[in-house]
């Protein structure tokens, strides 16, 4: 029985325009596990309120980063295990960078910044019926809003917060350098990772000083080449 992948449809000309959904997706493509993608807007059926979520032959796990961890309990590791402790350590820091850092400051680009939010609107909510469509985008980007002041990221300046999603993309783009994957010469879970935001930031119609930024690693619109041709031919 293949795994199934709650996830949101498709948006953005991407996969996946929530970069953890995608994340997901991308790791069960790279480990070759069998699933199907169940498209869905209903968060109330999620365990935890979001997506995406798995049921793997009946065991429910929500967070793309859980679910990973139980895919490999179950299913085996076959892209970390060639991992040293020590690169299994620099690997996590690389993610946390990515999706608890670098996440807030792509999320402000979208749902708060003025000239993002006219395009997340129409993708997440353009094709919700009327009433909906109304009042709905505006009670989700306060809730992001919120979000993104309790986190800390929100109390920033627009300037501020730029900044910093600047300094975590060089750093990121910085440690890909020249080799073909995140960690070297073969693939690992980090890259499930890597690719999600990286593709997120430079292949949306979108210009944010985050895009405009990684023009100038264009190594790294290379790298997203690769990982597309390779798992999503």
């Amino acid at each position: 029985m293949p795994i199934k992948l709650y996830q949101f449809p498709p948006a953005l000309g991407l996969p996946n325009a929530s970069p953890f959904c995608m994340k997901l997706e991308t790791y069960l493509r790279m480990a070759g596990l069998p699933f199907e993608s169940v498209y869905t807007l209903n968060l109330a059926r999620s365990p935890k309120g979001k997506l995406p979520y798995i049921d793997d032959d009946g065991t429910v796990v929500a967070d793309s980063s859980l679910a990973i961890e139980h895919l490999k309990a179950r299913h085996g590791d076959s892209l970390d295990g060639w991992l040293s402790p020590t690169e299994r350590a620099v690997a996590l820091a690389m993610r946390r960078l990515t999706e608890e850092n670098l996440y807030w400051a792509m999320l402000y680009a979208r749902w708060i910044d003025e000239t993002g939010w006219p395009l997340t609107r129409k993708a997440f909510f353009g094709r919700m019926p009327v009433p909906l469509k109304w009042f709905v985008p505006h009670l989700a980007r306060r809730g992001i809003r919120r979000e993104l002041s309790g986190h800390g990221m929100g109390r920033h300046s627009p300037e501020e917060i730029y900044a910093i999603g600047k300094t975590d993309l060089t750093a990121l783009a910085e440690f890909l350098g020249a080799k073909p994957f995140m960690m070297g010469d073969r693939a690992s879970s980090l890259d499930a990772t890597a690719y999600a935001f990286f593709a997120n930031i430079v292949w949306v119609r979108q210009e944010t000083p985050l895009k405009v930024h990684l023009r100038g690693h264009p190594h790294v619109e290379a790298y997203c080449q690769r990982m597309k041709a390779r798992y999503y031919a």
